[in-house]
């Protein structure tokens, strides 16, 4: 891996040991029987503080981490060593924080997320996926979601998008597993041009070793992916659980208890079997094609 792929790991990395590190603290504070409230107090902040860091939600101060560390009982070098490194790896700056001027706060922790995980399952209906998008079809979706931006805002959020889909060729590629809507599909974005070319470009990326791609069409019905669009986040950690994004108008929901997360897996495991096959996609996709 090159060094610009390294930077990009770690970076997004970053993320994933924030969350890992924070629920750490909660578990060392939960054996002790302290409370979220005592343990702000120890570090001269306030309970809602100690809740979105063991949330992983915002940066650690190593100050605060080691008492928090004494707090709980932790005297063991090594042991208070290990958390420490995780802080160093926790604040590290991600490739997107330069796209600052556009992103969202609540979508930063997604693309962490999002660079960090070995399996990403989606379910799309109003649009095609951000990492499947062509130029041209999210120069269209972009200029349609945003009415008052200037083409220096759009520009800014195509790079963007554009960036984010490298994590699908990088060295450590996650498995990245698709089901659109055929809604998503009939949609229009842009001119005829743009909609031929997004989708010629689903037809060659859905051939990709590590891309599942599915449509779901409108023939079947009713279907599991009722509640609407969903993200499935799983990561090489063993000891970081399985994570459900959801993005909504102006936040997102992140949601990892296990009944939770189990129900979206079924959903998903349903409308992949529901689904035509990868091979039978295609055949779709060059039907959609030849319509347009």
């Amino acid at each position: 891996m090159g060094r610009a792929g390294l930077v990009t790991a770690e970076a997004s990395g970053s993320v994933v040991r924030r969350i890992l590190l924070g629920s750490q603290l909660r578990r060392l504070r939960e054996s002790r029987g302290i409370t979220r409230e005592a343990a702000g107090y120890s570090i001269r902040a306030s309970e809602s503080k100690i809740s979105r860091l063991e949330l992983g939600r915002v940066s650690f101060k190593a100050r605060d981490v080691e008492d928090l560390l004494t707090l709980y009982g932790v005297t063991d070098g090594a042991e208070r060593e290990s958390l420490l490194g995780l802080v160093r790896e926790a604040n590290a700056a991600g490739w997107w924080h330069s796209y600052g001027d556009v992103l969202p706060g609540w979508f930063q922790t997604y693309i962490g997320l999002e660079g960090a995980a070995s399996l990403i399952r989606i379910y799309e209906v109003q649009f095609v996926h951000g990492l499947l998008q062509t130029e041209a079809y999210a120069q269209a979706v972009v200029s349609r979601g945003m009415p008052g931006a200037t083409k220096a805002e759009i520009d800014r959020r195509v790079a963007l998008r554009l960036e984010r889909q490298k994590v699908l060729v990088s060295e450590n590629a996650p498995v990245f597993h698709a089901v659109l809507d055929e809604a998503a599909l009939r949609r229009p974005y842009g001119d005829r041009d743009v909609m031929r070319g997004q989708l010629e470009h689903l037809i060659e990326v859905s051939q990709r070793p590590n891309v599942q791609l599915q449509v779901m069409p409108f023939s079947f019905g009713g279907h599991a992916g009722e509640s609407g669009a969903f993200t499935l986040l799983r990561f090489p950690e063993s000891d970081l659980q399985d994570i459900v994004y959801l993005e909504q108008l102006t936040s997102a929901l992140y949601l990892d208890k296990d009944e939770e997360v189990a129900q979206y897996e079924r959903a998903m495991e349903r409308l992949q079997a529901d689904c035509p096959d990868a091979d039978r996609t295609r055949d779709l996709l060059r039907g959609l094609l030849q319509l347009s």
